[in-house]
């Protein structure tokens, strides 16, 4: 089993920037990959960003990429969401998961690829 927490959540303006951050721990040598989803009120979840636990490939979505970047601490079992120019369509209650197995990079934005999921960290940006 993998446990994961995440941290780092919370209120900020329009144009503001936070870092999340998502802290695995247990059984973490299975570890594949690691990805954050976000969901707003009325909203499916929606992939954000993904990491191979390499390292050696990031995927993003289309509707954060040149503003979030997601990084991993190998040595700290953690992996971050450095979240630059928030947008008020940025709140939402974000998601840390992790993958055991590996995948094809065009798959690693599906939620059901994902067995371990954290409780969440609200993002709010305010306009």
């Amino acid at each position: 089993q993998v446990q994961l927490v995440e941290s780092g959540g919370g209120l900020v303006q329009d144009g503001g920037s936070l870092r999340l951050s998502c802290a695995a721990s247990g059984r973490t040598s299975r570890i594949y990959a690691m990805g954050w989803f976000r969901q707003a009120p009325g909203k499916e979840r929606e992939f954000v960003a993904a990491i191979t636990w390499s390292g050696g490939t990031l995927v993003y979505a289309n509707s954060v990429k040149g503003r979030f970047t997601i990084s991993r601490d190998y040595a700290k079992n953690t992996v971050y969401l450095q979240m630059n120019n928030l947008k008020p369509e940025d709140t939402a209650l974000y998601y840390c998961a992790a993958k055991e197995f590996s995948t094809t990079t065009q798959t690693m934005g599906l939620k059901s690829q994902y067995d371990y999921w954290g409780q969440g960290t609200q993002v709010t940006v305010s306009s």
